[in-house]
């Protein structure tokens, strides 16, 4: 029998968010500014968002029997990320319960070969993959791609983990190593040479109503972000298309929900499509300064069927940095009193117990007429604050 509880708090719904970190913080944010109420799905104990749900389940997200334990008890079902495994979502939907993005959406996401073949499919300009299943396809790759080429994990990759460089036939047994090739499914994709990287949220409601927010730049180094600029500086014909080809990932892939698109634009001026992100992202994080409504707010909005805000910035220009560990130590932010004092900076921390090298820990934001006016600002306070050092 099916118990799911419906419209179980006094002004609002409950809502089950599979993952409880950072992301799933920033969403229940807004939820419970609409008087709804949060249960969080986590393997384990200190995620950062705990402290804002009202129930938080520990167990194993890809297991069948705990998702539908999650469903049993909330209104609606969302993820914070993407590696959920999608046949267990799938007995989540058909036991009944609602799921935004549904099994559908990250079973076409997860698996980045599939994705690439789901876009490609649809007429979407992506980088050009091959699948591999031993170390001799990669070499034979090579007569097709050319070098460099980067090898890449099929799934659960993110951060630059699960990517390695590959320049020429020498590299090749390192990375398979590395990416664990003998026991993990593997793509490889050329070498993309690009003049920036750009990215787009979009939200779609259930109905298939489509919002977008700026078409942004962000900064990578090591494969992880670290700055985004909001607008990207780009040519109103490039800004248009780079809205257009969002728009119609997300529609192939049948998305619900805010969704991130990240992009490369090449040198010839083409831009083809990276990666698609089912759920809020890093690079929509500005959004919650930035724009009349966030993101994360419009992701509540679409998975409960409610009317979808307005993406439109509140200043000309924004700017995000992260705040990045810079070693192993605790997670408690030296210097955030200074950082408070730099005008018209945002500081958010995300309330890990932990640091490490390259862990995302919080994010600045700052507005301004111009972007070098808002990076000045941000930038200044985000170099303020250091994890891991001694308080």
């Amino acid at each position: 029998m099916n118990n799911k509880i419906k419209h179980c708090t006094p002004s609002g719904h409950l809502i089950g968010i599979v993952g409880g970190g950072q992301l799933a913080k920033m969403t229940a944010l807004p939820a419970l500014e609409f008087g709804n109420e949060i249960i969080i799905l986590e393997k384990g104990e200190g995620a950062p968002s705990q402290t804002l749900a009202n129930k938080v389940l520990m167990g194993d997200w890809d297991k069948a029997s705990t998702l539908i334990e999650l469903g049993n008890q909330v209104d609606v079902v969302t993820l914070e990320n993407e590696f959920v495994d999608a046949n267990a979502l799938r007995e989540l939907e058909n036991a009944g319960h609602k799921l935004y993005p549904s099994a559908k959406t990250i079973g076409l996401v997860q698996d980045k070969l599939i994705q690439k073949q789901t876009l490609s499919a649809a007429g979407i300009p992506v980088v050009p993959f091959l699948a591999v299943n031993s170390k001799n396809d990669i070499e034979a790759a090579a007569n097709e791609l050319d070098w460099p080429m980067v090898l890449k994990a099929r799934r659960n990759g993110y951060d630059g983990n699960g990517n390695a460089t590959l320049t020429s036939a020498n590299d090749i047994e390192d990375a398979w190593k590395k990416l664990d090739g003998d026991n993990r499914e593997l793509y490889v994709e050329a070498f993309c040479p690009y003049t920036k990287e750009l990215a787009v949220m979009v939200t779609r409601a259930i109905d298939g109503k489509i919002v977008h927010y700026p078409v942004v730049e962000s900064v990578q180094k090591d494969h992880i972000c670290h700055i985004v600029r909001a607008p990207a500086r780009i040519t109103d014909d490039l800004y248009q298309h780079a809205i257009d080809m969002a728009k119609l990932a997300v529609q192939t892939v049948d998305g619900v929900g805010s969704i991130g698109i990240e992009m490369f634009l090449k040198e010839s001026g083409e831009i083809v499509l990276n990666e698609i992100a089912p759920r809020v992202h890093n690079s929509g994080h500005y959004t919650i300064e930035a724009c009349t409504c966030s993101q994360f707010e419009n992701h509540v909005r679409a998975v409960l069927g409610l009317p979808l805000g307005s993406c439109e910035m509140k200043k000309p220009a924004a700017v995000m940095v992260n705040l990045l560990g810079e070693q192993a130590g605790t997670g408690y932010p030296v210097g955030i009193d200074q950082a408070l004092a730099v005008e018209g900076a945002h500081i958010h921390i995300y309330g890990k117990t932990e640091t490490r090298t390259g862990r995302k820990m919080g994010h600045i934001t700052a507005l301004g007429n111009t972007i070098e006016e808002a990076e000045d600002k941000a930038q200044k306070a985000a170099k303020l604050i250091r994890f891991g050092a001694e308080q």
